[in-house]
């Protein structure tokens, strides 16, 4: 049963199950659980008394392994929909003990081979018992390359020990502190970053700091696992969290990580409580009236209770679930005429081209002053105008500040030039709006323009080729003239990204990791503010105009992070369109509720690890050839990376 309804939320965050011991009667089990709300059992097939060497008929005709239940007990659908399997706590691949080591390689093929058997979806390692795993990565790695429809989830206890204050120690400290980032980190390396290999995470009493955590919604966590230890009691006597573990629990449900109850109740609560005072619009008094079946449903209630808090998932955001860490590629808008489904997927974007209405407002206002509004007309030319939106917005300026337009509508796509035709046709503006159906950058202008107008910006600001269109057309503007936009920056900022870069890596081969995506950013975690890189600004002044670009930048993550893992860099960019209108998706500057730009992603064929305090020293170019633009990046510190996408091999933008 779902913890609740959000509007705009299918995601399987919505389920919530508990973990329990080894149990023979597994149906009894399962019945108990689902029937007190929760929607799926993590628990052990195998008993954990089992071991290899000491079970006397192991390898013999007869032996049958000691498994929870047989699998006829269970619907295949039960199984694979209301059962997590639990691998046995005991193994040790990188024990000493040369014995226990080999019970354990056999013991963990065994248990594999028997929740593949039942099908089930998911089955969970036990944790490391340190960085140092490499036994346990190849064991794991050797049943990962013959795994098809299940996934493993490495048990990880959420813990990050903070070094003290005193700076003088705090290289020795480094060395002692405890980050379980570095457990998960080494054993995905050794293991090669598979897909299938996911993290279900303990949550304790005790929590790192905001930076640690957030290193974690970059990985391919699929389960948090709620120890009862670490909620709180309130005045009532009833489980609650903190209010770092709420927030905590709220990201989680945001990004689709599953919740698992486990632990003793440590909670003394009668198994039925009395109904007298009714449900407190606050947060203390939910459990009231309920009738516990099961002895952790109080804490499930009051997950219900978190889930249920939650704001409905914004229009926007709904609209946008689908394309949530999916690959796209940048447009080639100078190559390829779009499409229409694409013009009009943009023209709905209403918050973009109000910024445009105001910036062409406040240009007409500084260009005609009021003694003059009825006997100038102002040449504007929007280059590059699509089907009109940016027509419209100009037209719609102009009646707003009571000034007169002519406007030239430049467009080379020859579908767009017919639905021109038709909206001028249709809103009466024949006098008003000359269309051109022309490349901006071949068109003899008849006259000169006071106000320039484009929307050519791309996820990077400069990456759909604005410079070069707008070098090329400012020759019929003015030399008063105004650029509408009139600069515009690009940013970049190293990420956290294994769902970007494992999607990436499925194509296997260095093309791919030299190519520039369109991203909605959303299972990443955000090492370091973003860094501006390149700016341009019309119109372009300069005696000679070179859009060639080099920029070296280094970032520090904050100090209480821990060492982290780089696949990449998102790139956003954020644009001046006249004096102090702007748009941009820059996250500390971002235009509310635009959707028109998702973020740009930057792969990394190599990921690169980032110890403690290091800083990160990141390049970046922008070249230009006779027939492309393309860019090129690389990383020079903690460790050089190859330089991606020399001589625009494997990406570029064509002229």
């Amino acid at each position: 049963m779902p913890l609740g309804q959000r509007q705009g939320d299918k995601s399987e965050s919505r389920y919530c199950g508990v973990e329990s011991g080894f149990e023979p009667d597994m149906p009894r089990l399962l019945t108990r659980s689902l029937s007190s709300g929760f929607d799926f059992l993590l628990a052990p097939l195998v008993d954990p008394s089992y071991r290899p060497s000491s079970a006397g008929a192991a390898g013999t005709e007869n032996f049958a392994l000691p498994v929870a239940a047989s699998d006829l007990i269970l619907s295949p659908s039960q199984w694979s929909s209301h059962v997590v399997g639990k691998v046995s706590a005991w193994i040790d691949f990188d024990s000493d003990d040369e014995q226990l080591r080999m019970d354990s390689e056999i013991t963990l093929k065994q248990e594999i081979a028997w929740a593949s058997h039942l099908s089930l979806q998911a089955c969970v390692l036990p944790p490391p018992k340190s960085a140092s795993c490499g036994n346990y990565a190849r064991c794991v790695n050797q049943i990962l390359q013959g795994l098809s429809n299940m996934q493993l989830w490495l048990r990880i206890p959420l813990e990050k020990a903070e070094p003290m204050d005193d700076e003088s120690n705090m290289a020795e400290q480094a060395g002692k502190t405890t980050d379980t980032w570095e457990w998960w980190n080494s054993f995905r390396l050794l293991c090669e970053h598979p897909t299938q290999l996911c993290v279900a995470l303990d949550i304790l009493s005790s929590l790192p700091s905001l930076n640690s955590l957030g290193r974690w919604f970059g990985e391919p966590v699929r389960a948090a696992i709620l120890i009862t230890d670490s909620f709180m009691t309130n005045a009532r006597g009833y489980p609650c969290l903190s209010k770092r573990h709420q927030r905590l629990v709220s990201e989680f449900f945001d990004h689709s990580v599953q919740i698992v109850i486990s632990g003793e109740c440590r909670h003394n609560i009668s198994q039925e409580v009395s109904s007298d005072n009714m449900h407190d619009s606050d947060n203390e008094n939910y459990f009231e009236g309920t009738i516990y079946k099961h002895p952790l449903r109080p804490y499930l209630d009051y997950v219900a209770h978190l889930y249920q808090k939650l704001d409905p998932i914004p229009e926007q955001e709904r609209f946008e679930v689908g394309y949530r860490d999916f690959l796209q590629s940048p447009l080639q808008p100078l190559m390829d005429n779009l499409e229409a489904q694409t013009y009009e997927t943009f023209e709905k974007d209403t918050v973009k081209y109000t910024q445009y209405q105001r910036a062409v407002s406040k240009a007409l206002l500084d260009r005609v002053p009021d003694e003059t509004a009825s006997t100038t007309t102002t040449v504007l030319m929007v280059v590059g105008a699509g089907r009109g939106p940016l027509v419209r917005a100009s037209l719609q300026a102009a009646e707003e500040t009571g000034r007169k337009l002519k406007v030239y509508a430049v467009e080379k796509n020859p579908n767009a030039v017919i639905t021109l035709h038709s909206l001028i046709k249709l809103e009466g503006w024949e006098s008003l709006v000359t269309i051109v159906s022309s490349d901006m950058r071949c068109w003899n202008a008849p006259e000169k323009a006071d106000i320039l107008v484009s929307e050519l910006l791309g996820s990077f600001g400069d990456n759909e080729l604005s410079p070069e269109c707008l070098d090329g057309a400012q020759r019929f503007l003015k030399p008063d003239g105004i650029s509408i936009p009139s600069s515009y920056t690009s940013f970049i900022q190293p990420i956290t990204a294994s769902k970007l870069y494992n999607d990436v890596k499925t194509y296997k081969d260095i093309a791919h990791f030299e190519t520039a995506y369109v991203v909605k950013l959303h299972r990443v975690a955000r090492l370091a503010p973003p860094q501006p890189v390149f700016t341009f600004s019309h119109p372009n002044l300069s005696p000679k105009i070179d859009n060639q670009r080099y920029k070296k930048l280094q970032f520090q993550m904050p100090s209480d992070t821990g060492s982290a893992l780089i696949h990449g860099f998102a790139g956003y960019f954020d644009a001046v369109l006249y004096k102090d209108v702007h748009l941009g998706i820059e996250p500390s500057t971002a235009t509310p509720n635009m959707f028109s730009w998702f973020p740009i992603y930057f792969p990394l064929r190599k990921p690169i690890h980032l110890p403690v305090q290091s800083p990160l020293e990141v390049q970046f170019w922008r070249c230009c050839g006779p027939t492309k633009v393309w860019y090129e990046w690389c990383v020079t510190s903690p460790s050089p990376s190859a330089i991606h996408n020399s001589n625009g091999r494997s990406y570029w933008v064509g002229l």
